[in-house]
């Protein structure tokens, strides 16, 4: 037992049969102002947290708390609280945190009102983004998402802060796809961060200044609303992913913008006909026609438009190539049996005779992208069908 100021602990890294354990802090506390608080507990494990004896947050079975409500603080008396808090695991950061009553979003909107340009960081955190949870929040249902949009209050302000008539680029710090349409429509620039690390604000920073060309692309399709994919307890894949999705997204699988331009031409394939399990070889000059060096993502998509059931494209390879302003290179895919391949609904595996589109480029075939960049579509014959194997 021992008498701290704050309600904070850092574990660090105890032995390993140290590693499970738990703390109860118990103590006073005065608000400095009257009004409605919440109070959460940062760390890695559950917690509880009561406030002259009654329970107002409770996360200690759930990935969110199952009890979350806020409680009306006077500042003229000294409240009693309690935090129980367990550790499970290697390391745990703990801390009490809360919400004043006062603080909105006047401080932020007073700050863009004196700046020059507005960096707005924005999305979800894995508290919220994860199997087998129990979120309780509005755009969720348990651990599955029932929106696509920003928080309520991100979006609020986002637009608040647009309203000053300053530049706003908003920074998405997320793990899985947003539907940003407003931002879309109204902001000049838009960067995927993901879950960036120690050294994210670093990174966002100098992409910002132009020190250096972004390259990145979309891992997941960005849709424009939840409403356009089927349920969550839908497991089928009609409807889903860059593969089977019919509609016109927000960002496509693959998309990704650069400070310079690039052209694709002079496209061949080694054999524009094949015998079913041949593998054959595609080419394409890629040329940055900007005035930056930049690194492009050379993209290859393979489709089976005469094949029933067959995904619309597959991506089939892709190559990173750093280019010099005004530099052009070749770049080269095999294209291997499987990827001209399907799965049949016995599950068995085949290369089916006829018509295959090989599309090489910066993105997908058939998206419209705010971009230069281009791509190159050839035409490949199979002769025959053939089995291969699954894996």
């Amino acid at each position: 037992m021992r008498a701290d100021a704050n309600v904070m602990v850092r574990w660090g890294w105890p032995d390993r049969e140290q590693r499970n354990a738990s703390t109860r802090w118990t103590g006073f506390v005065k608000a400095p102002e009257a009004g409605e608080y919440r109070f959460r507990y940062t760390g890695d494990a559950g917690y509880r947290v009561y406030i002259d004896e009654v329970l107002i947050a409770d996360m200690w079975d759930g990935a969110w708390p199952t009890s979350d409500r806020s409680v009306r603080l006077s500042d003229d008396k000294v409240h009693a609280i309690r935090v129980e808090a367990q550790q499970i695991g290697a390391r745990a950061t703990h801390r009490l945190q809360w919400s004043r009553p006062s603080v909105g979003d006047e401080p932020a909107l007073a700050a863009a009102r004196d700046a020059d340009l507005v960096v707005f960081a924005a999305g979800l955190t894995s508290k919220f983004e994860g199997e087998e949870m129990s979120v309780q929040a509005p755009g969720f249902a348990g651990g599955d998402r029932t929106s696509l949009d920003l928080p309520a209050p991100q979006q609020k302000l986002i637009e608040a802060l647009h309203a000053t008539g300053k530049p706003v680029v908003l920074v998405l710090i997320n793990g899985s796809a947003m539907s940003v349409n407003w931002a879309d429509q109204n902001l000049p620039a838009i960067i995927e961060a993901w879950y960036p690390g120690g050294d994210g604000g670093q990174a966002v920073a100098e992409l910002i200044a132009g020190d250096f060309s972004p390259s990145g692309r979309l891992p997941l399709t960005f849709y424009r609303s939840a409403d356009d994919l089927p349920a969550f307890t839908d497991y089928g894949m009609t409807g889903r992913t860059y593969r089977y999705f019919h509609g016109e997204p927000l960002y496509p699988f693959g998309y990704g913008l650069s400070y310079t331009r690039f052209r694709y031409d002079q496209a061949r394939l080694d054999h524009n006909s094949i015998a079913a399990g041949e593998t054959t070889r595609v080419s394409v000059q890629v040329a940055n026609t900007g005035e930056r060096d930049g690194e492009e993502v050379v993209q290859l998509y393979v489709s089976r438009p005469d094949v029933d059931g067959a995904p619309r494209h597959s991506l089939a390879g892709f190559q990173r190539v750093m280019l010099k302003a005004g530099e052009s290179r070749e770049v080269a895919f095999e294209i291997p049996a499987r990827a001209l391949s399907v799965v049949g609904e016995d599950g068995g595996r085949s290369v089916p005779a006829g018509h295959a589109r090989i599309w090489v480029g910066g993105g997908q075939p058939d998206v419209a992208v705010d971009r230069e960049s281009s791509g190159v579509e050839l035409d490949l014959t199979i002769i025959g069908a053939r089995s291969i194997p699954a894996f």
